[in-house]
């Protein structure tokens, strides 16, 4: 692979999220979308005609012929699939979850270190604008609040909400804090599906950190938000404007930048209160607007180009997960305690 030629690309799995990172690789400089792989050979050619590619038969037809490969197929199939990339001699970036148990999450991992090829995962979140921008403030966050919220579709149908979306909060505030988990409290239902719908979960970490998390997937809007406070301030992050929020209490140098109104109201992002008393002054941090997954698909490429490790690998996907599994947990052992019957998760995993 030389570091001129462009890194050969494919993507095994082309449904609604396999598309987009189709999409996203056929624009992206320094790659080459050389073919997609489905268990569907329609939509695959419908897929490679769209974006100028090949149908490529089976996994094993592109060993020689590709690089590096976006692997999008259901979380079942992430192992075995994955690994059998990995053998051929190809870089992974495997869709969260990085797999569907722990034992599976290790078995990726082996096969990566064995052929010394690299494996990221797909936790696109890291690679949003605002959570960039806010990880360049933190000092001692304790208390963090998260809602990802969003209405229903027919994606992802086949694993929890914890697993879908509340997983990439959980891999997020454990890159935040680096530190072990000590309690956790958890409550989920199914609404729609036989898996767990709608979600919370309330943690607490060794540094003292407390987190309360809400993911649900039968909401009746779109919400994507997270806040969390330190020392004399207050961050907020809203994933799907990419911006970041930084309310901070200051001693007041008599200059005020809110002559009359609400000192608390977002809309003023600087200034604060001329009043003697100590000001609230409001900072849009600084950040540049792309779509996450452009970042993250960016980011995989230079990991294959320059051997680095990726920011999101696989011994972080797999603490999101155990995370996750922890949460799912709590939810099983809520539903047996309250006996909740009819609605408790009706497939463990």
């Amino acid at each position: 692979m030389s570091m001129g030629n462009p890194i050969r690309v494919a993507v095994v799995g082309v449904g609604d999220f396999g598309r987009n990172h189709a999409r996203v690789w056929r624009g992206l400089d320094g790659a080459n979308l050389v073919g997609v792989v489905d268990s569907n050979l329609e939509r695959a050619r419908k897929v490679a005609a769209e974006f100028g590619c090949e149908a490529i038969a089976d996994v094993a037809a592109l060993k020689g012929r590709v690089d590096a490969v976006s692997l999008a197929v259901p979380t079942v199939e992430h192992a075995r699939i994955g690994c059998q990339i990995l053998e051929l001699g190809m870089d992974v970036l495997v869709e969260k979850p990085i797999a569907a148990s722990l034992e599976e999450a290790d078995a990726l991992i082996a096969s990566a270190r064995r052929g010394n090829r690299i494996l990221q995962a797909g936790h696109l979140e890291r690679f949003n604008p605002a959570v960039v921008a806010a990880e360049k403030i933190v000092t001692r966050p304790l208390f963090f609040e998260v809602h990802r919220l969003g209405v229903f579709s027919p994606r992802s149908l086949d694993i929890d909400v914890i697993y879908d979306l509340m997983i990439h909060d959980l891999d997020i505030l454990l890159a935040l804090l680096d530190s072990p988990v000590v309690d956790l409290r958890a409550v989920g239902i199914p609404v729609i599906t036989d898996k767990v719908d709608i979600a919370h979960a309330r943690l607490e970490f060794a540094s003292g950190a407390v987190a309360n998390l809400t993911a649900s997937r039968v909401s009746t809007e779109k919400v994507r938000k997270m806040r969390f406070f330190q020392e004399h301030e207050y961050i907020s992050l809203d994933f799907s404007r990419q911006d970041a929020l930084r309310v901070r209490v200051a001693a007041n140098n008599g200059a005020s930048g809110i002559p009359e109104g609400n000192p608390f109201d977002p809309g003023n992002l600087s200034g604060g209160i001329d009043s003697g008393e100590p000001r609230v002054n409001f900072e849009k941090l600084p950040t540049v607007p792309e779509e996450p997954l452009r970042a993250e698909l960016r980011d995989f490429l230079d990991c294959v180009i320059t051997r680095r490790q990726p920011r999101v690998d696989g011994a972080a996907a797999r603490r999101a997960l155990e995370l996750a599994d922890r949460v799912m947990t709590g939810i099983l052992e809520h539903a047996r305690r309250v006996q909740l019957g009819a609605y408790a998760p009706q497939v463990i995993r």
